[in-house]
């Protein structure tokens, strides 16, 4: 398949002035990477479909995405902020909804439960409650678990239950949550069979600067993180990688697809011997999901550093950052651009994710998810 057909009309984009900002990460970061200047970001306003994307509006950082298939409808990530300065949420989408409903946090706090998590979890996350990486999985007793990666009020990895008799918008019960020891600081995870997960730590939460430095000249910072109900936490072996990102599995939890994002790298590992099987370059590679023929579908930003930092102020619109949407053959890695253009509206997307005949695209700083027309392969 080759790039969505070209549209006459291109968005609206309007320059927005951009103050000492980050690379997503943190403001202190990027003002020693980069100072602070009066650089100009670009931002999308229209919402209006072009290019073959039809964006859908009124969201915060839609950051990841999942869908449930029971309701139909899609799971959102509304993400806050790394440090937990800023609160984000859970929601719940449907094309015809005129916007999205708030799952998580609610009013009522839910108790936790066992088999949920760590057996000594503190109780459910607070108002800070900032949601990053998010996965689904179907629990061996039939009930199903979102596991969701917080930054606010603690580092910690939170499970909910999803009740599979909700009509149109999701419904969400807070389960039990795995708290993170120092210096783990999560980006993406998925859900293991057992009740546990592999999660990508980044960097150290204490040495964001000097790790960024580092990831931006290859040196790895991080690595996937595994806990499992009866043995805890141990590191899986041949994922250290300059920030890892993204993260998927295959169905036997034999491999892990890692997403290097400052080594621009896509990995297949081993998780028994830790041998890299495969690899392939991809500009800062963000999140990674399951295409339905197969593959693996992964997020690019076709942008340098000064431009992704300038997506951290935007609150109207969306960050007009250059991506990229691949398909990745599981075995070998090898390539094909689905979507690659730069005049749709949105940007800065940060997930792609099959639903049907479409796929949806999510992104860290903006207004918007967007859906686009997906062909199987052949």
């Amino acid at each position: 398949m080759g790039e969505v057909a070209a549209e006459s009309r291109p968005p609206e984009r309007r320059l927005i002035a951009r103050a000492c900002g980050a690379v997503l990460l943190s403001t202190a970061v990027v003002t020693g990477l980069w100072g602070c200047g009066g650089d100009l970001g670009e931002r999308i306003v229209d919402c209006e479909a072009h290019g073959g994307v039809e964006p859908f509006c009124g969201f915060s950082n839609p950051e990841d995405l999942a869908y449930f298939g029971p309701s139909g409808s899609l799971i959102v990530s509304q993400f806050g902020s790394l440090d937990g300065s800023r609160p984000g949420n859970l929601v719940s989408f449907l094309p015809g909804d005129p916007r999205p409903t708030v799952l998580y946090p609610l009013a009522d706090a839910d108790a936790p439960e066992i088999g949920w998590g760590q057996a000594d979890c503190p109780g459910p996350p607070g108002p800070e409650f900032s949601p990053h990486g998010l996965d689904l999985i179907q629990r061996g007793d039939g009930r199903h678990a979102l596991l969701v990666i917080n930054h606010g009020g603690r580092e910690s990895v939170e499970y909910f239950e999803v009740d599979p008799e909700a009509v149109g918008a999701a419904r969400l019960s807070w389960r039990g949550c795995v708290m993170m020891p120092e210096p783990l600081f999560l980006n993406d995870l998925v859900a293991l069979g057992d009740g546990g997960f592999w999660a990508t730590h980044m960097y150290p939460r204490d040495a964001e600067m000097s790790s960024v430095l580092k990831a931006l000249f290859g040196t790895d910072t991080g690595w996937v993180v595994e806990w499992r109900p009866q043995s805890g936490f141990a590191e899986v072996p041949g994922t250290r990688a300059p920030m890892p990102n993204g993260i998927a599995r295959c169905a036997e939890e034999r491999h892990v697809y890692l997403n290097a994002y400052f080594g621009s790298e896509v990995r297949r590992i081993d998780v028994e011997s830790g041998e890299v099987l495969a690899r392939v370059a991809v500009p800062h590679p963000d999140n990674l999901t399951w295409a339905k023929d197969g593959r693996l579908l992964v997020a690019s930003h076709r942008a340098g550093l000064r431009q992704i930092a300038s997506c951290r102020d935007v609150r109207h619109g969306t960050c007009a950052v250059a991506f990229s949407i691949l398909a990745l053959d599981p075995e070998d890695l090898t390539s094909e651009i689905l979507l690659e253009r730069d005049d749709v509206p949105t940007g800065a997307v940060s997930v792609a994710l099959q639903v049907d005949e479409h796929i949806w695209l999510g992104t860290f700083a903006g207004d918007r998810v967007a859906r686009m027309a997906y062909v199987a392969h052949d």
